[in-house]
């Protein structure tokens, strides 16, 4: 078994707002830079994102219905799933934007802790950009 994390945070907005935005992988250099500087479509549902000098398959897997967006290494081995898995769930007249990732035997503690900061501002940054559009939004 391998080890994860999971962290979530409360959004203001309904989960179609957060769905909206974390379901758009051409929204990952929005919301997480670290990740994704770039990302262009390479068919289908997969998407090439350019990371740091290096370019990465993944397969962005979307169930509106029941609130997921995972990010999956496209080049894993068969039957292997790799990647970030996501949900919004309602809480109340908004959202809870639950991310898990899970770690390589081979990640040091100090490497996940990096990981970990990077998450969390990623994190803060979807609900900015969720709060903000949906205030926006209801002025108009």
């Amino acid at each position: 078994m391998k080890r994860a994390s999971t962290r979530s945070i409360s959004i203001a907005v309904p989960p179609q707002v957060v769905l909206d935005l974390v379901a758009d992988p051409t929204a990952l250099p929005r919301w997480a830079p670290a990740f994704a500087r770039a990302v262009r479509p390479a068919g289908g549902d997969h998407w090439v994102v350019e990371k740091g000098g290096r370019e990465v398959r993944i397969r962005v897997r979307v169930s509106r219905e029941l609130g997921t967006v995972d990010f999956l290494m496209a080049d894993a081995p068969p039957g292997v799933e790799l990647g970030t898995f996501t949900r919004v769930v309602r809480n109340g007249g908004g959202s809870e934007f639950v991310f898990t990732r899970f770690y390589a035997d081979s990640t040091s503690e100090i490497e996940m802790a990096e990981q970990e900061a990077v998450v969390a501002v990623e994190l803060q940054t979807v609900r900015a950009l969720c709060e903000s559009a949906h205030t926006a939004a209801a002025a108009a």
